[in-house]
């Protein structure tokens, strides 16, 4: 099967954790489980996960015998129609949709797994190094959120 599928691990604020990356025939339960030992194995103190209903079944219970991991299906009712935000799943959203900005990862340019998860840490060490430099400066994070340009932006842009 062509393709691939991306199996990330986010904080709170959607910076990358973790990453798996496999084939697209893999189902997401048993992609999961190497992510869930890569996630434990590096972050010890994590007891629980949040996760899409397409991780739902015998993961969860694997993750609290095998890994002591707390592992909780954020799942969408059936009653509900048209797009409606779910709580802490528009985290791992963003974080894909931020990760779609970076040519190399919008096509299956890589041969090997490996390779694109490296492009994929990659990636992810371009978006928090410009956070971290834009923190660091003071500039506002971006100023569609509500944050008011400098005079100067205002006047090259209206010229």
């Amino acid at each position: 099967m062509n393709g691939r599928k991306r199996h990330i691990a986010v904080d709170c604020l959607g910076l990358l954790l973790a990453v798996v990356v496999t084939t697209a025939g893999v189902q997401d339960r048993d992609g999961a489980c190497p992510l869930l030992a890569l996630l434990r194995e590096r972050f010890s103190t994590i007891t629980l996960v949040w996760a899409h209903g397409g991780y739902a079944g015998r993961l969860v219970t694997w993750g609290a015998q095998v890994l002591r991991l707390t592992v909780t299906i954020v799942k969408r009712t059936d009653d509900t129609k048209g797009f409606v935000v779910l709580p802490r799943r528009w985290v791992v959203e963003r974080s894909f949709g931020w990760l779609m900005r970076y040519r190399r990862l919008v096509r299956d340019y890589e041969r090997k797994p490996e390779h694109h998860e490296a492009m994929v840490l990659w990636a992810t060490t371009f978006i928090m190094t410009r956070k971290l430099t834009r923190e660091l400066a003071g500039a506002p994070s971006h100023p569609r959120w509500g944050q008011e340009r400098p005079p100067a932006v205002r006047h090259q842009q209206a010229a």
